[in-house]
């Protein structure tokens, strides 16, 4: 019998392979705090009566925005490991 399923990509050059969302909004709340985030990324969720919650109902609902805070989350990583 053969395998009719497609050959899944290999991830392993995507740095954000098994992390997930919520890891990463939670690092970044832990590390900048709220007010960076707001800063950074200009959407309502971080800015006003931030909550994890709340931020990860719009981040999975708004692809731009969920861009933006993997970008933000990159950049944060790399910084750190420089520094």
């Amino acid at each position: 019998m053969e395998n009719k399923e497609p050959a899944k990509p290999s991830q392993k050059n995507n740095p954000l392979h098994g992390i997930t969302l919520e890891q990463i909004l939670t690092y970044l709340i832990e590390t900048k705090g709220w007010e960076y985030l707001g800063e950074q990324v200009n959407i309502n969720c971080f800015q006003s009566n931030p909550t994890l919650k709340s931020s990860l109902t719009f981040l999975r609902k708004t692809p731009w925005a969920r861009t933006k805070v993997e970008l933000l989350y990159l950049y944060v990583k790399r910084k750190n490991k420089d520094s």
